[in-house]
């Protein structure tokens, strides 16, 4: 319960100098005891009954300090039972009252204001300001935000996620907004930056120092819970929040990011200049740039990398989407690289596929070449299936199709005919028409069907029905040797001769 200052001074009135007892305060004051405890506790008095009586924890008080010097954060509840073990009778509530007087005072620490020169230090971190939908996907929202630190000229740009690639991306986008490089970067000990740190020792993210080296900045991360010595982008951060997030319509990501373009070329460079109030951020940032590192000659390549299995189907798998690949690379093992932009596939140094990226989940995104040469390539296989079935049961098939092939006929639709043939007539009556064709020269699959339809009324023999009731390509694709029925005519002849 919150007191006044009036009703505090008239609880310390009646305990120090008419000497009440705090139940007495309590009770004529209309408040609960604990309140008149905590205002006298406050203000480092004791109770004056306190002060004319001796207190049961008196004994106690040498073990008790020695405990709380040794173990400052010790609880009281913890601190009461090892009193009561050794012969403590009182009250737990008065015990923490008693307490919260006797536990040392921890000093506050103490910051130096720090300061920077122009051009010398850039701060950066991660906020995350929830999550977008994107088609089906639910993606975190992540701002990427540097801040230089003399100047506090402010680069914002929002990411889906915080990975490793979008941090160096957030570097990358951040230097050629500045059009300059800060000499030195302050990071918290976040695992983009750092891997392992013990003390001092500590194992950069070995991206990370490969892009400073090619922008020429020194890394630095801040000592452990020291998040005061980069207080200049946790502002920042608290800045953006407020002046340009909250209550913020946007359509999409890129349309979120073109108002944080603006939004920092506009009413975050026009603010006054913490460093000096009489200048603008914006005036400040043109006296800085000729203390910054200049850009390189190219910007520094980021890919999100990933090492994916192709299955049976010509796909590889990113991001919860499926990408085409060339048929041929089934069964292979591929390395895919990803920017904003795009997803390319790469097969050794050769980039095999290449699309669009997509931010959503389920998609399947394909190359019409690649779809188009396995199409081609189940035709070839196909229509080489039936040649071969047909060579099997037919040789003189081998002949009729050399031939067919001189004379420019379509071999896919004239091996899709003999192969009906073969499935309607069989394998003999095929053979034989096509032994009658290539004596009389007529290489066509018209011809085969005359033929084989003579063969039929000369013996008389019904119409051919087409059994097809299973549509099983690989029954189509079973190649079954004809074999010689003279072993059952000589039978039918020996039954008739008895």
């Amino acid at each position: 319960m919150a007191i006044s200052k009036e009703m505090e001074a008239e609880i310390i009135r009646l305990s120090q100098a008419e000497g009440w007892r705090n139940e007495t305060i309590a009770r004529q004051l209309g408040i609960h005891h604990s309140t008149v405890e905590r205002a006298l506790a406050e203000n480092h008095l004791l109770p004056a009954s306190s002060q004319k009586r001796p207190s049961k924890i008196d004994p106690f008080l040498p073990f008790i300090r020695q405990t709380l010097e040794k173990y400052p954060k010790l609880t009281a509840t913890r601190l009461f039972n090892m009193v009561k073990q050794r012969g403590y009778s009182g009250r737990i509530s008065h015990f923490r009252f008693l307490i919260s007087r006797l536990r040392p005072i921890r000093s506050t620490e103490a910051f130096l204001r720090l300061t920077t020169l122009p051009g010398e230090q850039a701060q950066v971190d991660w906020a995350c300001f929830g999550k977008i939908q994107i088609g089906k996907a639910e993606r975190r929202l992540l701002a990427f935000v540097m801040v230089l630190s003399w100047s506090r000229q402010i680069f914002l740009r929002f990411y889906l996620g915080d990975g490793t690639a979008n941090f160096l991306r957030g570097h990358v986008d951040g230097f050629h907004f500045f059009g300059h490089v800060p000499r030195e970067i302050l990071y918290d000990n976040l695992k983009s930056a750092v891997i392992e740190r013990v003390d001092n020792a500590i194992r950069f993210n070995r991206e990370l120092l490969d892009l400073s080296a090619h922008y020429r900045f020194a890394p630095k991360p801040v000592a452990v819970r020291r998040a005061n010595e980069k207080g200049r982008v946790e502002r920042a951060i608290s800045y953006v929040r407020t002046n340009f997030y909250a209550a913020r319509q946007y359509k999409n990501l890129t349309d979120l990011n073109e108002q944080a373009t603006a939004w920092c070329m506009s009413e975050a460079k026009e603010r006054p200049c913490p460093e000096d109030k009489s200048m603008t951020v914006s005036e400040a940032f043109q006296k800085e740039k000729d203390s910054l590192l200049p850009l390189p000659d190219s910007p520094y390549p980021v890919y999100d990398r990933k090492v994916v299995e192709v299955g049976k189907t010509p796909y590889v798998r990113f991001e919860s989407n499926d990408y085409s690949v060339p048929h041929t690379l089934v069964r292979r093992t591929l390395l895919v690289e990803a920017t904003i932009e795009t997803v390319r596939v790469v097969d050794g140094l050769d980039v095999v596929a290449e699309h669009q990226r997509s931010f959503d989940k389920g998609k399947l995104i394909e190359d019409p070449a690649h779809t188009e040469g396995l199409v081609r390539e189940k035709r070839r296989a196909s229509r080489q299936r039936g040649m071969t079935r047909i060579l099997n049961v037919a040789p003189s098939s081998r002949q009729f199709f050399k031939l067919a092939a001189e004379r420019g006929h379509n071999m896919g639709r004239l091996t899709q005919s003999l192969a009906y043939f073969l499935d309607l007539y069989g394998g003999a009556e095929l053979e034989a028409a096509l032994t009658q064709v290539l004596a009389a020269g007529t290489v066509h699959s018209a011809a085969v069907q005359n033929a084989l339809e003579m063969r039929r009324v000369a013996r008389g023999l019904p119409p051919p029905v087409a059994l097809r009731f299973l549509k099983d390509s690989r029954i189509d694709a079973l190649i079954v040797q004809p074999k010689t029925l003279d072993d059952y005519d000589e039978l039918i002849n020996w039954e008739d001769g008895e």
